[in-house]
């Protein structure tokens, strides 16, 4: 199944009852292994759970650290970026050069790497204690 195909399928599971916008995100880590996520809204709209959210928590969960690519799916006319907070997220466990490819359900793709979708990212190196 490739990435696309799983952040597909978990869309499907999304709830979304206040905007009605599902969105899926696949990743994978650095073992090769795929985590997913879909986006939980609740009814403090717009609080909630992003799909990428979701995926990096699942692949925590699991003692992984490491994205090395990463998907995320929408039903819209363009691809769909992740939010501002996401995109840190992203880049909390995922280096610089690794794509992020943003899919609507048609087959349109925008692939960026996350250097250009988080420039100037707050980053470990901004905690120096000095």
């Amino acid at each position: 199944m490739t990435l696309f195909e799983a952040a597909c399928n978990v869309r499907e599971n999304a709830y979304a009852p206040y905007s009605g916008f599902k969105v899926g995100a696949a990743l994978r880590a650095a073992s090769g292994h795929v985590y997913t996520g879909c986006n939980v809204e609740n009814v403090a709209y717009p609080e909630g759970t992003c799909a990428e959210a979701g995926a990096i928590a699942a692949m925590v969960a699991a003692g992984e650290r490491e994205i090395t690519e990463l998907v995320v799916v929408a039903d819209s006319p363009t691809p769909v970026p992740p939010c501002g907070g996401c995109r840190q997220k992203i880049a909390e466990f995922a280096g610089p050069e690794v794509q992020v490819t943003m899919m609507a359900l048609d087959g349109a793709t925008q692939v960026l790497r996350v250097a250009d979708l988080l420039p100037g990212a707050f980053g470990p190196g901004h905690m120096d204690s000095r």
